[in-house]
């Protein structure tokens, strides 16, 4: 069976997505609902870290500036749990900065999406890293 035959198979993906601006998580929450996928809210990095292992996502969203505990250290512990190191991480930032596109690879993240983000934009995403192994 061919990639696109497969697609339209795939479950929904489970999607995390953290970040302090109730504006962006409902947005995003929106976006992706109507993509299809299950989506579950966190506003920092502690309350992810904490529905992490009951949620199980397939793909994380993570604000980069977030009180507590930051969006860079975030993706540094879940990339080191080897439960939840495969799962690929998205930065969410308002800056377009080339420096903070580097130091989120430097965690371990996947991509980078500059806020405010369409739902196309949020969709293409999910779309290009859910089915990375």
């Amino acid at each position: 069976m061919d990639g696109k035959a497969q697609e339209g198979k795939m479950a929904a993906t489970k999607v995390l997505v953290i970040d302090d601006s109730n504006t962006i998580r409902r947005s995003a929450e929106i976006f992706l609902k109507q993509g299809g996928h299950e989506v579950v809210l966190a506003e920092d990095g502690f309350d992810a870290l904490s529905k992490l292992s009951d949620y199980q996502p397939d793909l994380v969203f993570c604000d980069i500036l977030m009180p507590r505990l930051d969006g860079y250290q975030t993706c540094a512990i879940i990339k080191r749990n080897p439960q939840f190191a495969h799962v690929p991480v998205i930065m969410l930032s308002s800056k377009d900065g080339l420096f903070d596109k580097a130091r989120g690879r430097m965690v371990g993240s996947q991509d980078y999406l500059t806020k405010p983000f369409t739902k196309d934009q949020l969709l293409q995403a999910v779309q290009q890293h859910r089915s990375q192994p």
